[in-house]
């Protein structure tokens, strides 16, 4: 039995300060391709269930013993899937769902649950595809091999993308077979139209290299081989890495960094990091910021993890989590982004379908639908909240810390409150409501008091308008924006709205929605700002900093 890559990392994200770091010109290290510039979506395909006519003919995953049937009992899922549009299902040990029906699951091995979770790609603006492979040699090793090519099928009837990711944990002579096994099977993979290509080469994942436990135990040397290998045969070769790598501390042994530097394209771990937007925040200050600026140094593609969170501990905040790492990761110039996981049913970190209440629960399941904090979510939710995700990444919606994900088609859209201040990059001063907003907004003080506390609202169309909590009044740029902006306005209109533009110096800037120029501040901080600019540089670039 495979074990889960959670039950070897903890959590790390304990004691990161929240601290502001400059960002460098973004430079893709590739052109857009097929993970460059794209979401990403881990895919398990690794559950089975006896009398699916698979090789391992088990239920694979579902249940710790995989030789009985899942029950209450007998589990290996925390989160229970939506069964409504599957072909074909599987009786369950489980009691009846709320609203009466059988509980049933679905097996990865039925080429129609394949073909349907494909099609929830296509729908939802999944570009690719990373099928995980782990230790193919022992009982798995057949029914990996089928669904490998059940995958291929998928993507190319779905036009879809998918490449293999190779999963390490606890393959004990993983130097010599791994390339055995891209040799002899899964290299006859990439003749396929639908195989993930970057700048003209086969996508190969490795997940593993350097953590620092027990499962995950090679040198440096041997891992540095296996790259340079797979580099070799023409591959262009993904890692998915420690949170920590760049630090070889916590999750990462030290003495790795030349391994990492050696991948095309670097994907952190961030399962079991954070739980909560605060927790973003603070990793895109401290570890994004930083990581990004280390892969446009040495030449290599960042693609951080994005989470719905999981389910179980209550951290989706009904698409709030989500979409603040979209946001956080978007503006920090991410190439790609990768989506922890597509059908993780077992860490309820899944997007795919998922119970949405407890219709739809076994009543005797003990697990947390998609309303669980009372917010209604229909069960496609977090594949919808993803194509939304991918859009701002591609630049086809705007850059915006407002979700703009319905959790339930036809209701209200509850947005979670965001105050920030907005620091200055020009001269690191904080944008001030002079005068309890009497006067016109000046970039002149050096910390964040009542006056300098914004409120970001939703505007409408990915763009946001920003209330002044010194006087509760909208920010206005004044007069079509031929005058200062000034914080005296009840409603939302042109005037008060801004869409948020990430700059090539880093930060923020405001495009004005009255006139479509860029709000724009001094050096010295002496003269109020206004929105006069038709470019963005330096002085019209700002850090949004979360206040609590």
């Amino acid at each position: 039995m495979t074990v889960s890559r959670r039950q070897f990392l903890g959590s790390a994200a304990a004691g990161v300060a929240a601290t502001t770091l400059p960002l460098s010109p973004v430079r893709a290290a590739s052109p857009v391709g097929d993970v460059v510039g794209k979401i990403t979506v881990g895919y398990q395909g690794w559950f089975a269930c006896r009398g699916d006519g698979s090789p391992i003919n088990a239920w694979w995953h579902w249940s710790q013993d995989w030789s009985r049937t899942p029950s209450p009992t007998n589990r290996a899922i925390i989160s229970w899937p939506d069964m409504r549009d599957y072909p074909a299902t599987y009786a369950s040990g489980f009691a009846r769902l709320g609203n009466g029906s059988p509980a049933t699951l679905f097996s990865s091995y039925d080429s129609s649950t394949v073909n349907l979770h494909f099609k929830w790609m296509q729908q939802n603006g999944c570009d690719t595809a990373a099928l995980q492979r782990f230790n193919p040699n022992g009982g798995e090793g057949a029914t990996r091999d089928a669904m490998a090519l059940k995958v291929r099928q998928a993507a190319e009837t779905y036009d879809r993308k998918f490449y293999i990711m190779y999963d390490v944990t606890s393959w004990a002579s993983m130097q010599s077979e791994i390339k055995a096994d891209w040799l002899n099977k899964m290299s006859a993979l990439t003749t396929s139209g639908a195989y993930a290509r970057q700048n003209g080469r086969p996508v190969v994942g490795i997940w593993g290299f350097g953590f620092n436990d027990s499962n995950r135990d090679w040198s440096p040397a041997a891992c540095l081989d296996v790259i340079q290998w797979f580099k070799a045969q023409g591959c262009y070769v993904m890692g998915g890495v420690p949170t920590y790598w760049r630090e070889g501390k916590n999750d990462s042994r030290a003495g790795f960094l030349d391994v990492y530097r050696a991948f095309n394209m670097l994907s952190p771990w961030m399962v079991g990091r954070i739980g909560d937007a605060a927790g973003s925040d603070a990793f895109y200050q401290n570890l994004h910021l930083p990581d990004q600026l280390d892969c446009n140094a040495h030449g290599i593609d960042y693609q951080p993890c994005v989470m719905p969170g999981d389910l179980s501990a209550g951290h989706r905040a009904h698409g709030d989590f989500m979409w603040r790492q979209f946001y956080n990761l978007v503006r920090a110039g991410a190439q790609g982004l990768y989506i922890s996981m597509f059908d993780e049913y077992n860490e309820a970190n899944q997007i795919a379908k998922t119970a949405e209440s407890a219709a739809f629960l076994p009543t005797n399941a003990a697990m947390k639908a998609l309303d669980e904090d009372g917010v209604a979510c229909s069960a496609d939710y977090y594949l919808r909240l993803t194509a939304d995700g991918g859009r701002m990444l591609k630049g086809q919606w705007p850059l915006t810390p407002m979700r703009p994900t319905v959790p339930m088609p036809g209701k209200a859209n509850p947005q979670a409150t965001l105050v920030v201040a907005l620091r200055a990059r020009a001269s690191g001063f904080y944008l001030c409501a002079e005068k309890a907003g009497a006067l016109p907004l000046i970039a002149n003080r050096a910390a964040a008091g009542g006056w300098e506390r914004f409120q970001v609202l939703d505007a409408g169309s990915g763009r946001v308008a920003l209330r002044s909590l010194a006087n509760n009044k909208l920010v206005c740029a004044e007069d079509s924006g031929t005058q200062a902006l000034i914080a005296n306005r009840d409603a939302i209109g042109p005037w008060e709205s801004f869409q948020l533009v990430r700059t090539t110096e880093g930060g923020i800037a405001l495009l004005s929605q009255a006139n479509q120029r860029y709000v724009t501040t001094d050096l010295g901080g002496s003269s109020p700002v206004i929105a006069s600019r038709a470019s963005a540089g330096l002085t019209e670039s700002f850090d949004l900093v979360p206040l609590a």
